[in-house]
């Protein structure tokens, strides 16, 4: 049989999925079922959340790959546990270089751009201190997946070929031609429903399994990265990899009428939607959503949270203030008052000195994890690394060159991060994971869901379905079409410019798990991709 399987002409209706034993939700099918597979065998959360995450990068490497970095918050021996593994900028980083050869940017493509993968270090690290199986089981089923191949889904599909256009435009170098072998080897992106397979991918995998990844960061593979980097006159180093370590942080929470909202605090970016949930705690909001006023309420916290996050938030060891003194009460006093009738042009405050793809996973114990991970822009840099299949991650492109911001471009120096899980307790208690991926949308989508799940007692599935905003920068404002007329209207009428949007793929996708009041679990995942929740 021979149909379209990116068009759907007619609206579908996705229901909220229970579990008792363990769950899974991620955005493609085959991750979130080689995730519950791993709970079957004996494995806990953080054994199936690994088990997704590394099976992300074969079927998902649109959005993440082996190349990239990833966080985690996971709720395990009565507590929650922060995760970054995120890497820095290689010691030969030079901003001073790059603005003597004309840049006033970070390249998105390229050497320039690429720091040190955390992820495989994550994997690593999540495993050996809460998980249950060796690494190796973990990571078996994405193994198996690269190896013997796939049937690509639909959104992955689309993805691949905007991919596709956009290195073939962009990417012309020696240097990117490792890319288009790997991911496109018949001249163009594979089809929905097409095998794609990669044993560099799986040999890769396999040999991170087997060193608990050590080989990516001290043996073959960290040589092999060294020696593409060398040959392209990139900056990173076997030293630099050599010298990673993935770092357990405290999670930062504001409370949001009765709910702890937990983020990964800086270099990431989840503090802009705490610091948007602290001033819009102080509105009354009415029962209905869908009014202007309740969305203008929503966009200008978001707007000013925004403006302090893009001017503050850094590698914490170079911010000129600190996560408390952003999320202190007095300072969301002082902005909420700027929220008035009438949309504002958001500039930062002066508060007291004192930022893909996303998984949920959870397990019959208790055990709950939020993880996300990214290549940054699509598939990332462009580059692969001869006969590794890795792809490298483009995250440094979110640094400055301007010497004046906290997020310039230094050695060893983490950038800007815009993956963020996000999780809810309630009372000492865990309700759940959650995530919004999508750039610099994550954020907003955070605010959203815990708006819509809190504010007007939507269930998980009803909380995803919402149509969202995003706002881009100024008085710039997206809606996606499910926005009704009279909402779109109303904000206009307020000062917003508005754009409708007909392609979902800016309002990023995400996946929530909640224990429900029976004990029991309660999944949804994104209508806007090849979302699944698996369930036990």
């Amino acid at each position: 049989m021979n149909f379209d399987a990116t068009r759907y002409r007619y609206p579908s209706c996705r229901t909220v999925v229970f579990g008792s034993r363990g769950m899974v939700a991620t955005g493609q099918p085959l991750a979130a079922q080689a995730g519950l597979d791993i709970l079957k065998k004996g494995g806990n959360a953080v054994d199936a959340a690994v088990a997704t995450a590394a099976c992300l990068t074969v079927v998902e490497p649109t959005a993440n790959g082996i190349g990239g970095d990833c966080f985690a918050l996971v709720w395990a021996e009565g507590r929650l546990h922060g995760l970054n593994a995120s890497g820095p900028a290689p010691a030969l980083a030079d901003a001073d270089a790059l603005r003597e050869a004309g840049h006033g940017a970070m390249p998105k493509y390229g050497w320039v751009p690429v720091t040190v993968p955390g992820a495989p270090g994550g994997w690593a690290e999540l495993v050996g201190r809460f998980g249950r199986l060796p690494l190796a089981q973990v990571l078996a089923p994405a193994v198996a997946c690269a190896s013997e191949g796939y049937a690509v889904s639909p959104v992955a599909a689309r993805m691949w070929r905007n991919a596709f256009r956009k290195y073939s435009d962009q990417c012309r170098g020696e240097e990117f031609r490792n890319w288009f072998e790997t991911f496109c080897p018949e001249g163009r992106a594979p089809e929905p429903g097409e095998v794609w397979r990669s044993l560099d991918h799986a040999r890769t995998l396999a040999q991170i399994a087997e060193s608990g990844a050590r080989a990516f960061y001290e043996g073959d593979i960290a040589e092999r990265i060294d020696a593409f980097s060398a040959r392209c006159g990139g900056w990173l180093r076997a030293t630099d990899l050599a010298a990673y370590r993935p770092e357990w942080v405290e999670p930062l929470s504001v409370n949001y009428r009765g709910y702890d909202v937990w983020e990964i605090p800086p270099n990431g970016h989840g503090i802009a939607a705490l610091m948007a949930l602290n001033l819009l705690k102080g509105f009354d909001l009415p029962a209905d959503r869908e009014r202007p006023d309740v969305y203008h309420l929503q966009i200008e916290a978001m707007k000013l949270a925004f403006a302090d996050a893009l001017a503050y938030v850094a590698d914490p060891r170079y911010m000129t203030c600190t996560a408390g003194d952003l999320l202190s009460e007095g300072y969301a006093a002082e902005r909420r008052r700027l929220i008035g009738a009438a949309a504002l042009d958001p500039v930062p405050g002066s508060p007291a000195r004192g930022g893909t793809v996303y998984l949920a996973a959870a397990d019959g114990e208790g055990n709950m994890v939020s993880m996300i991970q990214s290549n940054y822009m699509g598939f990332g840099s462009g580059l692969v690394v001869p006969e590794t299949g890795i792809a490298l991650h483009n995250r440094g492109n979110n640094f400055s060159l301007d010497p004046r911001s906290p997020n310039c471009l230094a050695p060893g120096k983490k950038p800007y991060h815009t993956i963020i899980p996000g999780f809810l307790s309630r009372g000492g208690r865990p309700v759940g994971p959650f995530g919004v991926m999508g750039g610099f949308m994550q954020p907003q989508g955070h605010l959203q869901v815990v708006s819509n799940l809190v504010d007007f007692g939507m269930n998980p599935q009803e909380a995803l379905d919402a149509p969202r905003w995003q706002w881009t920068e100024g008085l710039g404002v997206q809606v996606e079409r499910g926005v009704s007329v009279d909402v779109a209207r109303g904000l206009a009428d307020r000062g917003h410019d508005i754009r409708m949007m007909y392609d979902p793929t800016p309002f990023g996708r995400g996946e929530i798990i909640a224990r429900t009041v029976h004990g029991t679990l309660a999944g949804g995942t994104e209508p806007r991709t090849d979302g699944c929740v698996a369930a036990w």
